[in-house]
């Protein structure tokens, strides 16, 4: 093909793209009289609304706007715990002995003091024998040596003597019983026994356990939230918890313990919950989902369709005196609604574009849809006079 035949096929596109931009760009017909090469008459006549293009600057399609609400920003936590008993206690005797017997079953409710199991004590009993016997010569001595004194044939000295024995016997006494009392295993709380590790017969030490007794009237949960709800974390504070068990099941409690220090390692914050268990349907060990709730700070809403996103991040077009403006967003929460925005040039109460973003331009005049043009949208005709 000829030279100037591809010259003449190249500028015959370069004509239709140009057409199709002239009609189908919004921002075509003022970008070309801005540049004087106003369409279909001079640039003056570009501005008027008799001339043959649209006006410079002028609104070139209607928008939707909607106004900026305030929402509270839903700030809740959940977290998953580990459910423990509100008291529990490990039971091992005080000393080594054989077990004669058992006095309680598993799963039994036993008050605090009851007497769990018990061991051999023919030695203490002996022993106790043997101090009763003493305390009662040296009470007798006693009282005959203050007989004598009375008579003159004693000497103070010698009923001082007597006290003091009389004394160290209580104290051997009691010595006795003591021995003889930890030879039975008691309950140190209240609280619902669990499954015996030991039966009568068996031979246990100090490191043997007995029982474990748990206190379940109330149900404590240890979990761990992240370091930026430390603050809001306060004893005292309502959540709720569901066991994962049973997802249905929900329990209202509150803040039972704080820890004092965030974990370095983990940049979490033990936080200990309790729930009551009023029908015992709860036990030691299981796993919760704990939710808490915060009163949280309150930001300007706007409607989800008025974010526009850029370059630089998310914006929104707001309109101020008819003339519209972009202002750049943080977005703080998405909901179905609305969504929540910080920025500094938004307030509620503002006016943003949420339809027709496409022919916004920034500082120019928009022309709301279902409002006539205004003076602000639509500038005097060129020559007239006031």
């Amino acid at each position: 093909m000829a030279v100037w035949k591809q010259f003449l096929v190249a500028l015959i596109v370069l004509a239709v793209a140009a057409a199709g931009w002239l009609k189908f760009y919004p921002g075509a017909p003022q970008m070309l009289a801005g540049l004087g090469l106003g369409v279909g008459g001079s640039p003056a006549e570009a501005r008027q609304p008799g001339g043959g293009g649209r006006m410079q600057g002028g609104p070139q399609t209607a928008v939707v706007t909607a106004p900026v609400g305030r929402s509270v920003i839903n700030d809740r936590l959940s977290a998953i715990g580990t459910g423990r008993a509100n008291n529990s206690v490990t039971v091992k005797p005080y000393t080594s002995g054989r077990v004669t017997g058992i006095d309680v079953e598993s799963g039994a409710h036993v008050a605090a003091g009851a007497v769990i199991a018990r061991l051999d004590s023919e030695v203490q009993e002996i022993a106790l024998d043997r101090a009763t016997i003493a305390l009662a010569d040296a009470e007798a001595k006693l009282e005959r040596m203050r007989s004598l004194r009375s008579a003159n044939t004693a000497t103070q000295v010698q009923v001082t003597d007597a006290e003091l024995l009389v004394g160290n016997a209580r104290l051997a006494l009691r010595d006795a019983q003591l021995d003889l009392d930890r030879r039975s295993v008691t309950s140190p709380i209240a609280g619902i026994v669990g499954i015996l590790p030991v039966e009568a017969g068996n031979y246990v030490t100090t490191d043997t356990v007995v029982a474990t007794i748990d206190d379940r009237s109330r149900i404590k949960i240890d979990f761990y939230v992240p370091e930026r709800f430390a603050a809001n974390m306060t004893v005292g504070g309502p959540l709720t918890a569901s066991p994962i068990a049973r997802p249905e099941a929900v329990f209202e409690g509150s803040v039972s313990a704080v820890d004092n220090r965030v974990d370095d390692k983990s940049r979490t914050l033990l936080v200990q919950a309790e729930i009551p268990n009023v029908e015992d349907t709860l036990r030691a060990g299981m796993s919760f989902r704990v939710e808490v709730r915060f009163p949280g700070d309150a930001f300007p809403a706007v409607d989800p369709l008025a974010i526009q996103w850029g370059t630089d991040g998310a914006f929104v077009w707001v309109v101020r005196d008819g003339k519209a403006k972009r202002t750049p967003v943080r977005i703080v929460q998405r909901n179905t609604e609305n969504v929540l925005v910080a920025a500094d040039g938004i307030a509620p109460g503002d006016t943003v574009v949420t339809e027709g973003v496409h022919a916004v331009r920034d500082g120019a005049p928009v022309l709301i849809a279902g409002n006539a043009p205004t003076d602000a949208a639509t500038p005097p005709l060129a020559g007239s006079g006031s």
